[in-house]
């Protein structure tokens, strides 16, 4: 480290890294933090990288934390950090670039003592280390003079940056590292139990200026997140470039030597981020890191999430709107944005917290005509379930549920005709409308969860989101009108066996009470998706021949149910049409046999059919509604999405907010 290039297996006897971490005060403003800060150390930017470096320097970051208390050093790192800061802006505009490089560095190894304190002791004693006041000579004119917390000064400073520095070929890093140096700081819930936890750090972040910073740390977080911009090619070691185009070559070629791994991509392609770039993969994680914490006091305001509530589009002609919003920004960029990252579950989240809470932009995303753009991503997610998390597929579900209480959306999914799903691989999809798609995918689901979940949540929004747009089904494709009906079959076989089990005299069958609430829900299931049939039928029977088809098919299916108290109200309309229908049947000169003949029955049938015939029930209407003290869910989720996505090492060992999947 310092002028020369360091590999990692060095740095644990790098003589800079000792003086740092040694027994001896070092001032503000000595030689040395010029030498150390021209390092040419290969910058970790995948999880591997990370843990290498951790690994290599834990025996420098332990002398540190011995020593900090007596000499300073940690202290004064910072204040060499925020001296420096304070002259980024003018420093960019004039594109020195070395001085730049040099405030990134300082950065990166507050960064990486940061997250070696948090790791390893409590917030109390973290921030014990901000607070060393030892006898040095302190550089004239430093932001230790000030009033607040070194913390808290960092932060501000940290977010100045963030705001005030372009996002440049040369200070793309340095954002990256802003944003990185934010997430280890607020990491501090990720080493307690309780998810609503008062955290200094979080205070300083919502409260005083950074609260008032707020809106325009979002919008900025959000713009990273939509432009997408990739790590610049200067840095691809192919092109033999560097971060100082030329300047001082020989240290900055060290600097970037693995660069490349992580920052385009890094991660591996099942884990969501492979395609995603560094900075916006990052400015997503902080961005929902900020807006989903809450502290011990529930009324306590978070300006993160007030900010990410209430942002408008450009242009907005509302002057209603203009006086509630707290920035305004490009509807469409954001949502293109979006539906070229779903695969990822942070921005499903962010998705969710979007439709849930900003009006104006569920509004916008509900009058898209691309909206397949959107769905079928979230539908190819669903449609993967058993590679996904659970918290993942119930964010995709809710989407759905959300969307679905919209009954133009309920309608125009089934106008839109796709040509061809290639990822759907049981069957080969040809002109089948996005609405007929849904409908496959919420059902395998469904089936999936039954099978292997047996998960009474997921039900019920599935079931729900079906329910919504059952009025609406249109031109159903015959595959998805036989779907519907397999589904309920397989819950006829399941509650046949469970009401075997729980009337059975055997002695021998244990669990009886586990088998008596298993049907009770199975009943639940059934009757629901018999309310979804009957809503079809009675809304749309003329527009649906297939599922006719599918209902006389398998017509015995439903008899087992037209004596039992829970389904006979709802179970004779659907006797009502098969009974018709079977009659135009017997009507023929001779019984039509092949599928093509019936289908023309049915038609014709359709067409005569009396519209007040069916028993009228409550429309199908359901809303979702967030539980009770949601951040019990969200925070913990949130964490473990850093925790898997950040191109950062968390010592999993020390972890308390979750249960890490270490892979």
């Amino acid at each position: 480290m310092g002028v020369g290039s360091s590999s990692m297996t060095e740095l644990a006897n790098n003589d800079y890294l000792l003086r740092l971490a040694g027994k001896e005060p070092i001032s503000d403003n000595d030689p040395f933090w010029n030498q150390l800060l021209s390092f040419s150390l290969p910058t970790p930017l995948s999880t591997p990288e990370a843990r290498q470096l951790e690994d290599a320097t834990k025996p420098i970051c332990k002398s540190l934390v011995e020593n900090n208390p007596q000499t300073g050093n940690f202290c004064a790192l910072i204040r060499v950090f925020l001296r420096r800061a304070g002259e980024l802006k003018t420093s960019t505009q004039c594109e020195n670039n070395v001085f730049v490089w040099q405030s990134y560095n300082a950065l990166f190894i507050i960064r990486c003592l940061c997250k070696h304190f948090i790791e390893i002791m409590s917030e109390e004693k973290v921030l014990k280390h901000f607070t060393v006041t030892a006898a040095q000579k302190k550089a004239p004119g430093n932001s230790s003079e000030s009033s607040a917390p070194l913390a808290e000064t960092l932060i501000v400073s940290i977010i100045q940056l963030l705001l005030q520095i372009p996002v440049l070929n040369f200070t793309y890093l340095l954002h990256l590292e802003a944003i990185n140096t934010l997430l280890v700081l607020l990491s501090v819930q990720m080493f307690v139990a309780r998810a609503a936890y008062k955290s200094v750090l979080h205070d300083y972040l919502a409260e005083g200026k950074c609260a008032k910073a707020a809106p325009l740390l979002v919008r900025q977080l959000l713009y990273n997140f939509t432009t997408q911009e990739m790590c610049p090619a200067s840095f691809d070691r192919a092109g033999g470039g560097s971060l100082l185009y030329g300047i001082a070559s020989g240290v900055a070629s060290g600097i970037w030597t693995i660069l490349t791994l992580g920052i385009g991509g890094g991660g591996h392609p099942e884990d969501g981020i492979a395609n995603t770039p560094a900075l916006a993969n990052q400015s997503m994680l902080l961005l929902l890191v900020l807006a989903n914490h809450c502290g011990n006091d529930k009324d306590t305001r978070n300006p993160y999430r007030e900010a990410l509530i209430s942002f408008v589009n450009i242009p907005e002609t509302s002057t209603e709107a203009q006086i509630d919003a707290s920035f305004n920004i490009k509807f469409a960029s954001l949502y293109n944005a979006i539906c070229g990252q779903l695969n990822n579950d942070s921005t499903i989240l962010l998705l969710y917290i979007l439709l849930h809470r900003n009006q104006h932009f569920k509004t916008f995303i509900l009058s898209r005509l691309n909206i397949e753009a959107l769905i079928l991503p979230i539908l190819q997610t669903l449609y993967h379930v058993a590679d996904r998390s659970s918290h993942h597929i119930y964010m995709a579900l809710i989407i759905i549920l959300i969307l679905s209480e919209d009954d133009a959306f309920s309608k125009s999914v089934h106008e839109i005709i796709l040509k061809s799903v290639p990822w759907y691989t049981e069957r080969a999809l040809h002109k089948i409308s996005l609405g007929g798609l849904l409908i496959l995918v919420v059902i395998r689901t469904i089936q999936f969860n039954i099978t292997r979940m047996r998960d009474k949540y997921l039900h019920t929004n599935c079931l729900a989101a079906l329910a919504n747009m059952s009025a609406h089904f249109h031109s159903l494709h015959q595959y998805v009108a036989q779907r519907i009906i397999s589904l309920f079959e397989l819950l006829c076989k399941k509650h046949s066996k469970f009401l075997e089990l729980v009337t059975s005299p055997d002695p021998t069958v244990k669990h009886l009470q586990d088998y008596t609430q298993d049907l009770a829900i199975l009943e639940e299931v059934i009757r629901m998706v018999l309310e979804i049939i009957n809503s079809c039928l009675t809304s749309l029977l003329q527009h649906n021949p297939h599922l006719v088809y599918a209902l006389l098919h398998k017509r015995h299916l439903f008899e087992q149910f037209r004596t039992h108290h829970t389904f006979q109200d709802i179970i004779q309309n659907i006797d009502t049409v098969i009974t018709y229908f079977n009659s135009k049947m017997e009507q023929c000169p001779t019984r039509p046999s092949e599928p093509h003949e019936v289908l023309e029955v049915i038609e014709m049938g359709a067409r005569q059919w009396p519209r007040d015939r069916l028993k009228k029930f409550p429309e199908l209407r359901f809303k979702y509604v967030e539980e009770e003290q949601p951040e019990e869910f969200f925070i913990p989720y949130v964490w473990s999405l850093v925790f898997q996505k950040s191109r950062l090492h968390w010592d999993p060992n020390s972890i308390q907010l979750f249960v890490p999947d270490v892979q």
